[in-house]
């Protein structure tokens, strides 16, 4: 099997939200789980999960992200055709409100053509919304709508209890927004460091891409995360960028250029046995097989195939230096 680390079930997930407890979880947990997934939606959908634990009864909801225009971000209950619409409503005032008119406000500001979709996601039904914004240092960065179908009004304690944990989430908000910048700056620095290496040998010229864009698709193949695709993103376009020190040795001289960087750890690991064998005759540590870390053997087969001209050159090093069913599914992916 493709042994890889395990990583923790993310909230939001199916399973995450398949039963709702019944006691509200302790909120210094359930903030470290939202940034084990440091996706915008990963944290909305958390955030809108702990929420309705909140209010109690049976809710659902949606966030709004106020990038220019209002858009659906995250959604508990609904349609994920919801996901990336425009609507106006309610939270444009930006402070805690109780609804208790239905969805009227949300239909009025909305654009005509979200229409259809508000009604096949049952919003007409919808008695009474809790609209809480999530805001920082005065930046209006969105809002988590939560939606009731029952009757029954809403107790002032649950309003507040909602109102501080959406307090609480925003600033992850503004974190993420900052992370995500860095995120393109970081990729873009690390494009023009191995393009500057790579020139230094004309016919280098875009090797590391090309592995690159192999290698994600083995790994989306082999059922890698978007957090595991993104380190194996780091460990491709970086595999040879210890070459800048010369041929011999590069493997490990480029694994040191990821020492000390712990979300990198394992890119370090693929970067350092890129060229290990499956065979066990490869360096620098003769490791035989599965002990071949994953993504170093994803690199091993991108590599390969990229240098040698394409998965038919590469069947004859499958068993010998290469993952032999890692072999198998390049040669399903589409030329």
């Amino acid at each position: 099997m493709f042994r890889r680390p395990r990583t923790p079930q993310p909230p939001g997930s199916a399973e995450a939200r398949a039963s709702v407890p019944s006691e509200s979880p302790d909120v210094t947990r359930v903030i470290a789980d939202l940034l084990a997934r440091p996706t915008q939606e990963g944290i909305l959908e958390g955030a809108l999960a702990y929420a309705a634990t909140l209010m109690g009864g049976s809710v659902q909801g949606f966030a709004i992200v106020r990038r220019g225009q209002d858009r659906v971000a995250a959604v508990l209950g609904y349609p994920k055709t919801l996901l990336g619409v425009a609507l106006g409503g309610p939270w444009a005032s930006m402070r805690p409100r109780v609804l208790t008119d239905g969805a009227r406000e949300l239909y009025e500001g909305s654009p005509p053509e979200a229409a259809p979709l508000l009604d096949e996601a049952g919003m007409k039904a919808v008695t009474l919304s809790l609209v809480v914004p999530l805001t920082v240092r005065g930046r209006n960065l969105g809002a988590l709508v939560l939606d009731r179908t029952s009757e029954g009004g809403l107790p002032p304690a649950a309003q507040e209890a909602v109102t501080k944990w959406a307090a609480a989430v925003a600033p992850l908000m503004g974190v993420l927004e900052g992370r995500e910048e860095w995120r393109a700056a970081s990729r873009q620095l690390t494009g023009a460091l191995v393009e500057a290496v790579e020139s230094g040998e004309f016919d280098a010229l875009g090797h590391a891409q090309s592995v690159t864009d192999l290698s994600l698709k083995l790994g989306r193949l082999v059922g890698l995360t978007e957090r595991e695709q993104e380190e194996l993103w780091y460990a491709a376009m970086l595999h040879d960028i210890g070459k800048i020190h010369g041929e011999q040795g590069h493997a490990q001289v480029g694994a040191n250029f990821l020492h000390g960087v712990p979300h990198l750890a394992e890119a370090m690991k693929a970067v350092r046995h890129h060229h290990e064998r499956w065979d066990g005759q490869g360096e620098p540590d003769r490791l035989a097989g599965e002990d071949i870390p994953l993504y170093a053997r994803i690199l091993a087969v991108a590599n390969s195939a990229v240098r040698m001209g394409g998965p038919d050159r590469v069947k004859g090093q499958a068993g010998k230096a290469l993952d032999p069913r890692l072999v198998g599914l390049l040669e399903k992916l589409p030329q």
